[in-house]
Protein backbone atom coordinates (compact mmCIF):
# COMPACT_ATOMS: atom_id res chain seq x y z
CA UNK A 1 0.00 0.00 0.00
CA UNK A 2 1.36 3.27 -1.22
CA UNK A 3 0.64 6.15 1.94
CA UNK A 4 0.27 10.03 1.13
CA UNK A 5 0.85 12.35 4.38
CA UNK A 6 0.28 15.83 4.21
CA UNK A 7 3.70 17.08 5.80
CA UNK A 8 4.26 20.77 7.83
CA UNK A 9 1.02 23.57 8.16
CA UNK A 10 -2.39 24.22 6.02
CA UNK A 11 0.13 26.22 3.94
CA UNK A 12 2.44 23.59 2.95
CA UNK A 13 1.28 20.96 0.53
CA UNK A 14 4.16 19.17 -0.33
CA UNK A 15 3.39 15.07 -0.16
CA UNK A 16 5.89 12.18 0.86
CA UNK A 17 5.14 8.57 -0.01
CA UNK A 18 6.77 5.66 1.68
CA UNK A 19 5.34 2.36 0.74
CA UNK A 20 5.18 -0.01 3.52
CA UNK A 21 4.12 -3.14 1.83
CA UNK A 22 7.20 -5.53 1.81
CA UNK A 23 7.31 -8.00 5.34
CA UNK A 24 9.37 -6.55 8.68
CA UNK A 25 10.93 -9.71 10.62
CA UNK A 26 11.84 -8.72 13.94
CA UNK A 27 13.97 -11.07 15.73
CA UNK A 28 14.11 -10.04 19.41
CA UNK A 29 16.64 -12.02 21.77
CA UNK A 30 20.02 -11.30 24.44
CA UNK A 31 21.86 -13.47 26.16
CA UNK A 32 22.44 -16.53 23.44
CA UNK A 33 21.19 -14.67 20.90
CA UNK A 34 24.21 -14.35 18.54
CA UNK A 35 24.12 -18.19 18.15
CA UNK A 36 20.29 -17.54 16.71
CA UNK A 37 21.03 -14.62 14.76
CA UNK A 38 24.45 -16.30 13.06
CA UNK A 39 22.39 -19.77 12.61
CA UNK A 40 19.06 -17.81 11.21
CA UNK A 41 20.78 -15.58 8.97
CA UNK A 42 23.28 -18.42 7.45
CA UNK A 43 20.30 -19.84 6.09
CA UNK A 44 18.21 -17.44 4.29
CA UNK A 45 18.45 -15.67 0.64
CA UNK A 46 19.81 -12.40 0.34
CA UNK A 47 16.57 -11.22 -2.33
CA UNK A 48 13.83 -12.49 -0.61
CA UNK A 49 12.22 -8.70 -0.69
CA UNK A 50 12.08 -8.88 3.78
CA UNK A 51 13.79 -6.29 5.75
CA UNK A 52 15.22 -8.23 9.12
CA UNK A 53 15.66 -6.14 12.67
CA UNK A 54 17.35 -7.58 15.33
CA UNK A 55 16.02 -6.26 18.43
CA UNK A 56 18.72 -7.23 20.96
CA UNK A 57 17.83 -6.27 24.43
CA UNK A 58 21.84 -4.70 25.70
CA UNK A 59 21.67 -1.82 27.96
CA UNK A 60 25.24 -1.91 29.53
CA UNK A 61 27.89 -1.39 26.15
CA UNK A 62 27.58 -0.61 22.86
CA UNK A 63 26.30 -3.71 20.18
CA UNK A 64 28.96 -4.95 18.65
CA UNK A 65 26.29 -6.99 15.98
CA UNK A 66 27.08 -4.73 12.62
CA UNK A 67 30.14 -5.59 12.88
CA UNK A 68 29.91 -9.39 13.64
CA UNK A 69 27.35 -10.90 11.49
CA UNK A 70 27.83 -9.14 8.20
CA UNK A 71 30.25 -12.48 8.26
CA UNK A 72 26.93 -14.82 8.23
CA UNK A 73 25.06 -12.80 5.67
CA UNK A 74 25.37 -10.93 2.11
CA UNK A 75 22.68 -8.90 2.92
CA UNK A 76 23.74 -5.34 3.75
CA UNK A 77 23.95 -4.88 8.09
CA UNK A 78 23.58 -1.75 9.23
CA UNK A 79 22.99 -0.19 12.56
CA UNK A 80 19.91 1.98 12.72
CA UNK A 81 20.32 5.74 12.93
CA UNK A 82 17.23 8.22 13.50
CA UNK A 83 15.03 8.21 10.13
CA UNK A 84 17.21 5.48 8.47
CA UNK A 85 14.69 4.25 5.81
CA UNK A 86 13.45 0.36 5.75
CA UNK A 87 14.53 -1.19 3.07
CA UNK A 88 13.51 -4.90 2.25
CA UNK A 89 16.98 -7.41 1.62
CA UNK A 90 19.05 -5.49 4.36
CA UNK A 91 19.50 -6.63 8.40
CA UNK A 92 18.95 -3.77 10.85
CA UNK A 93 20.51 -3.71 14.30
CA UNK A 94 18.94 -1.56 17.29
CA UNK A 95 21.65 0.30 18.66
CA UNK A 96 22.24 0.12 22.74
CA UNK A 97 20.11 1.76 25.01
CA UNK A 98 17.47 3.10 22.99
CA UNK A 99 13.93 2.23 22.23
CA UNK A 100 12.87 1.54 18.53
CA UNK A 101 9.70 2.79 16.95
CA UNK A 102 9.02 3.08 13.13
CA UNK A 103 7.44 6.20 11.41
CA UNK A 104 6.37 6.82 7.67
CA UNK A 105 9.21 4.16 6.34
CA UNK A 106 11.70 5.22 8.82
CA UNK A 107 13.27 4.06 11.68
CA UNK A 108 12.79 6.21 15.19
CA UNK A 109 14.78 6.21 18.17
CA UNK A 110 13.91 7.37 21.38
CA UNK A 111 15.53 7.37 25.04
CA UNK A 112 14.61 3.88 26.60
CA UNK A 113 11.75 4.07 28.28
CA UNK A 114 12.40 1.72 31.07
CA UNK A 115 16.39 2.41 31.92
CA UNK A 116 16.20 -0.04 35.10
CA UNK A 117 15.66 -3.88 35.32
CA UNK A 118 15.23 -5.74 32.03
CA UNK A 119 14.68 -4.19 29.24
CA UNK A 120 11.33 -4.43 26.93
CA UNK A 121 13.03 -2.90 23.70
CA UNK A 122 11.75 -5.89 21.95
CA UNK A 123 7.67 -5.34 23.11
CA UNK A 124 8.31 -1.10 22.37
CA UNK A 125 9.08 -2.08 18.83
CA UNK A 126 6.23 -5.07 17.95
CA UNK A 127 3.73 -2.62 19.27
CA UNK A 128 4.85 0.40 17.20
CA UNK A 129 5.13 -2.21 14.18
CA UNK A 130 1.46 -3.28 14.75
CA UNK A 131 0.14 0.17 14.74
CA UNK A 132 2.61 2.16 11.73
CA UNK A 133 3.46 -0.76 9.24
CA UNK A 134 1.91 -1.78 6.23
CA UNK A 135 3.10 -5.03 5.37
CA UNK A 136 2.87 -8.71 6.67
CA UNK A 137 4.93 -8.41 10.18
CA UNK A 138 6.79 -11.85 11.86
CA UNK A 139 7.64 -11.70 15.11
CA UNK A 140 10.32 -13.86 16.27
CA UNK A 141 11.77 -14.48 19.52
CA UNK A 142 15.12 -16.26 20.47
CA UNK A 143 17.47 -17.07 22.94
CA UNK A 144 17.55 -14.43 26.17
CA UNK A 145 16.70 -13.79 29.91
CA UNK A 146 13.65 -12.72 30.87
CA UNK A 147 10.08 -12.15 28.96
CA UNK A 148 10.39 -8.80 26.45
CA UNK A 149 8.39 -9.34 23.16
CA UNK A 150 5.59 -11.45 24.89
CA UNK A 151 3.24 -9.46 25.99
CA UNK A 152 2.84 -7.87 22.24
CA UNK A 153 3.04 -11.12 20.32
CA UNK A 154 -1.12 -11.59 20.66
CA UNK A 155 -1.20 -7.79 19.09
CA UNK A 156 1.08 -8.88 16.09
CA UNK A 157 -1.22 -11.76 15.69
CA UNK A 158 -4.46 -9.54 15.46
CA UNK A 159 -3.00 -7.84 12.78
CA UNK A 160 -2.92 -10.85 10.65
CA UNK A 161 1.56 -11.05 11.62
CA UNK A 162 3.07 -14.47 12.20
CA UNK A 163 4.80 -15.16 15.30
CA UNK A 164 7.72 -17.56 15.81
CA UNK A 165 9.67 -18.79 19.26
CA UNK A 166 12.61 -20.28 19.15
CA UNK A 167 12.60 -24.14 20.10
CA UNK A 168 14.14 -24.40 23.34
CA UNK A 169 15.74 -27.62 23.38
CA UNK A 170 17.91 -25.24 20.76
CA UNK A 171 18.31 -21.81 22.46
CA UNK A 172 21.19 -21.45 24.86
CA UNK A 173 18.72 -19.43 27.75
CA UNK A 174 15.38 -20.47 26.61
CA UNK A 175 13.71 -18.08 29.40
CA UNK A 176 12.69 -15.44 26.32
CA UNK A 177 11.36 -17.90 23.81
CA UNK A 178 9.76 -19.89 26.98
CA UNK A 179 7.27 -16.54 27.99
CA UNK A 180 6.59 -16.46 24.87
CA UNK A 181 5.28 -19.46 24.38
CA UNK A 182 3.62 -18.82 27.61
CA UNK A 183 1.69 -15.81 25.78
CA UNK A 184 -0.48 -18.29 24.15
CA UNK A 185 0.11 -16.78 20.86
CA UNK A 186 3.25 -18.08 19.21
CA UNK A 187 1.88 -19.97 15.89
CA UNK A 188 5.11 -21.88 15.38
CA UNK A 189 8.26 -22.98 17.50
CA UNK A 190 11.06 -23.54 15.61
CA UNK A 191 15.03 -23.67 15.63
CA UNK A 192 16.54 -21.45 14.12
CA UNK A 193 17.28 -23.14 10.66
CA UNK A 194 13.42 -23.71 10.29
CA UNK A 195 12.61 -20.48 11.13
CA UNK A 196 14.64 -19.48 8.17
CA UNK A 197 12.75 -21.49 6.39
CA UNK A 198 9.52 -19.91 7.42
CA UNK A 199 10.65 -16.71 6.73
CA UNK A 200 11.66 -17.71 2.88
CA UNK A 201 8.10 -19.36 2.67
CA UNK A 202 6.44 -15.87 4.14
CA UNK A 203 8.49 -14.12 1.70
CA UNK A 204 7.57 -16.43 -0.92
CA UNK A 205 3.70 -16.12 -0.23
CA UNK A 206 3.39 -12.37 -0.22
CA UNK A 207 5.97 -12.01 -3.49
Amino acid sequence: MVQARLRGGLNDFSWGFAVNDFPIVCVGGSAGGLDAYIRLLQNLPADMGVAIVIVNHITLMPTQLHEVLPRFTSMPVELITERLLIEPNHVFIIPSNRDLHVDNGEFRLKPISKPRGWPDVITVFLRSLTEYWDGKLVAVIVSGYDGDGAAALCGIREVGGITIAQKLSTATQPDMPESAIASGCIDFVLSPEDIAKEIVRIAHAEA
